[in-house]
């Protein structure tokens, strides 16, 4: 049976991700059909045009998706324009995430990308979440970026790093009705993330928590928290452990920052003061928090690099078209030569952030190494959607200017880019790492 996001939304225009078909985890291996080697002798060619795919080979585009992703896309898409757009204004005028948006994402199965049937979810591909954040970015950062933290750093390591009775106990509510918040930075760690402060004493069965933690998206709106705490200082980040706790069990929020951009969604300070938490609740075993947090947040980035592709092209979407209707001395301003050339680098420019996204995204699916490009595709994503978004409101003149348009929040919301998961320089340092190591 096919869910509305909202009851102004019939079934017809928007499907669950649940309701999507088959579900498949890997591409759909689609035969090439371009040039073919063939040698014969006498030939002074070596080479000979074939429409037949080279045999034993399966080689795709980074435009080849599988049936669910499309079908994903598209219904994303449209939840993303008949029931997130009508609220983007005032969501960021109020610097609140409409519950409705909460409960819609949950519905469409948007929550659990991932997951497990069995636990509630969809069990699609990592490269579907990429999309939904992408399609969703378009339409508003606030949305896409609360989708992607709890799917790609909040569940997933529920998944990877999780006991079959903590997946069992906490998968299900994550998958169908309760935001999850992953907490990590705090006030003297931001990218020196592993100089946490918040520590954790053992007292029989369970675990005290005392600390804060700042700068966490959804911890207004969330119910559940994974929190990395420090359990034994003595072994500096060796000691860092990740719990799992609920709202209810004492978590405070101390501060909700007013934030230049992505203002719907929530981002607070938290303090722990003797948050008791049992012992069931460690996930991946004490002191093996650092190795989660390294391995989820280059997962992560690329949720981040699909969020700013998604923003790049929402900001361009917007501004091109006005382009072609504004008039100046008797021509539309889009087809000046300088206006023009703008454009079509811009349109340059996103599709080399997308190529990068999802190249990352799919070496991640198909198990190989994807730090570096993880890094790459996060960075110029970034750089891209500051570009793009201020051009935007350029393109657009006084209008684009206004908030009457939305132009000008894309550019806003587009400098968080190079701050969270990373910031621009810490991908940087990862890129020259690995060349540095391929080099020297």
């Amino acid at each position: 049976m096919l869910r509305s996001a909202v009851r102004s939304v019939s079934s017809s225009n928007i499907r669950p991700l649940a309701s999507l078909g088959a579900r498949c985890a890997s591409r759909v291996e689609t035969a090439l059909t371009g040039a073919s080697l063939s040698i014969t002798s006498g030939s002074s060619r070596a080479f000979s045009v074939s429409a037949r795919s080279m045999e034993g080979s399966t080689l795709n585009s980074l435009d080849t998706f599988t049936e669910e992703e499309e079908m994903l896309r598209e219904s994303v898409r449209r939840f993303a324009t008949d029931v997130v757009a009508p609220k983007v204004r005032e969501m960021d005028e109020r610097e609140s995430m409409d519950p409705d948006i909460i409960k819609g994402l949950f519905e469409q199965g948007l929550m659990g990308i991932e997951t497990s049937v069995e636990h509630g979810g969809a069990e699609s591909s990592f490269t579907s979440a990429i999309i939904a954040i992408e399609e969703l970015a378009k339409v508003d950062p606030s949305v896409s970026v609360m989708c992607d933290v709890h799917n790609t750093l909040v569940n997933t390591i529920l998944r990877k790093y999780g006991t079959k009775e903590q997946q069992d106990k906490w998968l299900p509510p994550l998958s169908e009705s309760k935001l999850g918040s992953f907490c990590l930075s705090e006030p003297a760690s931001g990218s020196d993330a592993f100089s946490l402060q918040t520590r954790a004493v053992k007292d029989g069965s369970h675990w005290i928590i005392n600390g804060s933690k700042m700068w966490i998206t959804n911890s207004h709106e969330a119910e559940i928290f994974l929190i990395f705490a420090n359990v034994d200082p003595s072994k500096g980040y060796k000691g860092i452990t990740c719990f799992i706790a609920t709202k209810d069990m004492g978590i405070q929020i101390a501060k909700k920052e007013e934030k230049l951009g992505i203002r719907a969604s929530s981002t607070c300070t938290l303090n722990f003061d003797d948050l008791r938490i049992p012992e069931e609740n460690i996930i991946g075993g004490e002191g093996k928090g650092y190795k989660i947090a390294i391995e989820i947040l280059n997962e992560g980035r690329i949720g981040i690099a699909a969020q700013m592709l998604g923003l790049a092209q929402g900001a361009f979407d917007k501004a091109v078209p006005y382009t072609y209707t504004r008039k100046q001395f008797g021509q539309p301003v889009g087809t000046f030569q300088g206006m023009a050339f703008q454009i079509a680098q811009a349109a340059v420019e996103i599709e080399s952030a997308r190529l990068l996204t999802y190249n990352a995204a799919r070496r991640k699916e198909e198990g190989k190494s994807f730090t570096k490009e993880a890094a790459m595709a996060k960075y110029w994503a970034s750089v891209i959607a500051q570009r793009v978004s201020g051009q935007a409101i350029e393109w657009a003149g006084g209008v684009g200017f206004t908030r009457e348009t939305g132009i000008e929040k894309y550019w806003r919301d587009s400098k968080i880019g190079a701050i969270y998961e990373g910031t621009s320089n810490i991908q940087l340092q990862t890129i020259a790492r690995f060349i540095q190591k391929e080099y020297s």
